[in-house]
């Protein structure tokens, strides 16, 4: 009988306080506690029922390479698979390394105006710069080109004079100067384009930290992450490839102009021809239903943070912090990335990200490193909702739902963009919106939105800042009860019809007062 007792007592005393938790000390290896949680759910042990949930304790939890979450990590709606910070004590914070640093060398401040922009001999022309930094190694020309930004490593510089022609490294150099929209603008309505040179002291280092990806036939299901935070990752494509965009931070992977026979079959207009593919996130989900991210904290995080990318449906992102994020907050659904040639009238991806809702969180500080990304981006999705967050310092558009420049259908329908406060946005490009839409999305609607007006860029070359921009083709929304305040007016009052950017607007966008 004693002996039956101190048995029992020692099986007690080696589980936690709950059957399912898994408590990841200091210093201990979340790597290894999800493998404990996935062997109980391959044995089916008994501690599954009622879900398994993975605690770590608070302290900094490096990552040198990403926590990969697969389908038989999965869960059900009775048994999820959480894995979350303690409720009290320091914050656990999972991160990698520090995003890089860059010195300015010219101008020393801000930015300057090019002299001119050479697409056949794919030259830029700028005021000749000190000595010291004509001879400095490893430099990088970031370009200001109205909705974009593009980072291209010098290959060399020419001076002739006050003026010096730069010419740049491959493959950015035939990028950026073969298609056609965005480049450089000479002559504006503001003056031309800007640019300055800088350095990069840091090289490569840790850009993902979770990555959360399943597969057609086996999704991941049901898992949670809670109280975390995500900390300290780098973007290494800069310094590899440079940065040349299409719009929102996707770089091109191909592109070109259509110089005879411009014009496809559905666009008889079209001559930029582009394929892009996706930024790197620190946290990325794919393929996986049933994902939801809660009370988390994004920061200092060099590209993209969460990005709920591929085959995704009934995911959130509620009541979490993002700040100083190097290109955009939180993004979803398809942007017809490469193999897809990109203006291309997609009908059948929007059904690949559905019922995702992105709800009262809290996004300061985004499109820090990659001026052309956004704090919310949207692509093909549908039935999705983006609802009471707050968004301010960002510096091209806030909150974005579409993708493809088309009136055509392409499954998008049902979205709504509801009860959001939109500030202190479009701080250095213009062509934004507080809230900017593409493509035809019936059913969708726009409403109850607090937009303050567009900053005053300080190089933007026209002045196309809208509080709601409706690009290329937008269609299918009601627009009712978004209010602004102006600097001189402390009380609210409606948006005005007026107030709206419009681009070939669609015959079924509804607009109340």
């Amino acid at each position: 009988m004693t002996r039956h007792l101190t048995l029992a007592l020692t099986l007690l005393l080696t589980l936690p306080v709950w059957a399912g938790d898994i408590t990841v000390g200091q210093g201990g290896n979340i790597h290894e506690a999800l493998k404990q949680a996935r062997e109980w759910r391959r044995t089916g042990d008994p501690r599954c029922k009622g879900g398994i949930h993975i605690i770590v304790e608070g302290g900094r939890y490096y990552m040198n390479e990403p926590l990969f979450i697969r389908p038989e990590d999965s869960g059900t709606s009775s048994s999820p698979t959480i894995i979350s910070g303690a409720a009290s004590g320091a914050p656990t914070v999972i991160c990698g390394d520090m995003p890089q640093r860059h010195t300015q060398l010219f101008p020393a401040e801000g930015m300057e105006r090019i002299a001119g922009f050479d697409p056949e001999r794919r030259t830029i022309t700028i005021p000749t710069p000190p000595a010291e930094v004509l001879q400095t190694p490893r430099l990088e020309m970031v370009v200001h080109q109205r909705w974009a930004i593009a980072i291209l490593r010098v290959r060399d510089m020419r001076v002739e004079g006050p003026l010096t022609e730069v010419t740049f490294m491959e493959p950015e150099s035939r990028l950026e100067f073969e298609h056609p929209w965005p480049q450089p603008v000479i002559g504006g309505e503001k003056g031309n384009s800007s640019f300055l040179l800088r350095t990069t002291e840091q090289y490569d280092g840790i850009e993902q930290l979770v990555v959360i990806q399943g597969s057609e036939e086996h999704p991941v299901n049901y898992v949670k992450l809670a109280n975390l935070t995500f900390e300290h990752t780098c973007w290494n494509r800069p310094q590899h490839k440079g940065h040349v965009t299409l719009q929102g931070g996707f770089p091109l992977v191909d592109a070109y102009k259509l110089k005879e026979n411009e014009g496809l079959p559905w666009d008889k207009g079209l001559e930029n021809q582009a394929w892009i593919e996706r930024p790197v996130a620190a946290v990325n989900v794919s393929h996986a239903t049933h994902v939801d991210v809660d009370r988390c904290v994004f920061k200092n995080l060099g590209s993209t943070a969460l990005d709920f990318a591929d085959a995704i449906s009934d995911c959130s992102v509620a009541h979490s912090l993002f700040e100083h994020i190097g290109g955009t907050a939180i993004m979803g659904g398809s942007f017809a990335e490469s193999p897809r040639e990109v203006h291309r009238p997609y009908d059948q991806l929007a059904s690949r990200c559905r019922r995702l809702r992105i709800a009262d969180n809290n996004i300061l500080d985004a499109s820090c490193e990659d001026w052309g990304a956004v704090a919310i981006g949207l692509g093909y999705v549908s039935d999705c909702t983006v609802s009471g967050n707050s968004i301010s310092r960002v510096n091209y558009s806030g909150i974005c739902v579409g993708w493809g420049w088309t009136a055509l259908p392409t499954g998008m329908e049902n979205n709504h963009i509801t009860g959001n406060k939109v500030s202190d946005y479009a701080r250095q490009l213009y062509d934004a919106g507080g809230i900017y839409t593409l493509s035809n999305q019936p059913r969708s609607s726009i409403r109850d939105n607090e937009i303050g007006k567009p900053y005053p860029a300080p190089y933007a070359t026209n002045d196309r800042g809208f509080r709601i921009y409706l690009d290329a083709h937008t269609d299918g929304f009601t627009i009712e009860n978004n209010t602004t305040k102006d600097d001189n007016q402390p009380e609210s009052r409606l948006i005005r019809r007026d107030e709206i950017g419009d681009n070939q607007p669609g015959p079924s966008i509804i607009f109340r007062q």
